[in-house]
């Protein structure tokens, strides 16, 4: 796996050994990352973005948005397995440091994250299986962690059916082989 464009253009991304962690296929962020910047139904600015990776395993997304110039991203993720080759993966960047690593179950927590900083993107990755969508997308809005025109990126397994919060509209849904893509906006 590579970063697919930007600065960092051909950059090895490093992955787990094991198979708990499921990082995102170049085909399909590559596929979001072209609707980003060509979708007429929303618009992002890349270079002014934050965004909010959770879920990040080892960063592929959110060291994609580095590589094309965002303002900042931020990484939460709590599974120690993955957290060393995240930070692995950031590092090997050298000389980008507009970014925070947070480490923590979301879900065992009051808050996402503790910052106050409204979110562009907030891409989320969950595991296939998790059902915990609804309390995800309720603790986005009563944070108020998305900024008005912003947008939710969640990535599911295309047979998955999932209940969502009616406080977000589905704006755009693709599928890439097994996974499923649904933009979402407030």
């Amino acid at each position: 796996m590579r970063i697919i464009s930007g600065s960092f253009r051909g950059k090895k991304i490093y992955q787990p050994t094991n198979d708990k962690t499921r990082p995102l296929k170049d085909l399909v962020k590559e596929s979001i990352f072209n609707i980003i910047n060509h979708s007429k139904k929303f618009k992002i600015n890349l270079e002014n973005a934050n965004i909010l990776d959770m879920f990040s395993g080892v960063g592929s997304f959110g060291i994609e948005c580095l590589s094309r110039g965002v303002q900042e991203v931020v990484f939460v993720e709590n599974y120690q397995g993955v957290i060393p080759i995240l930070k692995k993966n950031l590092l090997n960047l050298k000389s980008v440091n507009n970014y925070k690593i947070i480490e923590k179950d979301i879900y065992n927590n009051n808050k996402i994250v503790t910052l106050n900083i409204k979110f562009d993107i907030i891409f989320l990755d969950p595991p296939f299986k998790d059902k915990n969508l609804s309390v995800i997308f309720r603790k986005i809005k009563n944070e108020n962690l998305l900024k008005e025109n912003g947008i939710i990126i969640l990535h599911r397994h295309k047979d998955e059916k999932d209940i969502f919060l009616e406080n977000f509209n589905i704006i755009e849904e693709k599928k890439y082989g097994i996974s499923r893509i649904f933009f979402f906006s407030n």
